[in-house]
């Protein structure tokens, strides 16, 4: 059973962006404390009533956010 629940979070047109690599949960805010209540929201109401187990989800599984970062321009010598 996993006991992580990968989420991986990059900047949209406007907003954050948070996408869940094992769930079908997305979800938006126009901070990172924004989103990241957002995401706690979202995969709580997402796995409310549902049984874990048949998820392949520990019971108490934990949320591990990666922070996807634009690309690196490199300045001119």
């Amino acid at each position: 059973m996993k006991k992580i629940i990968q989420v991986r979070i990059f900047k949209g047109e406007k907003q954050y962006v948070a996408e869940c690599l094992d769930l079908p949960v997305v979800t938006q805010g126009k901070t990172l404390d924004e989103l990241t209540e957002n995401v706690r929201e979202a995969i709580s109401l997402h796995l409310k009533g549902e049984d874990l187990a048949a998820l392949d989800l520990a019971e108490e599984p934990l949320v591990l956010v990666s922070f996807e970062l634009e690309p690196l321009v490199h300045a001119e010598a």
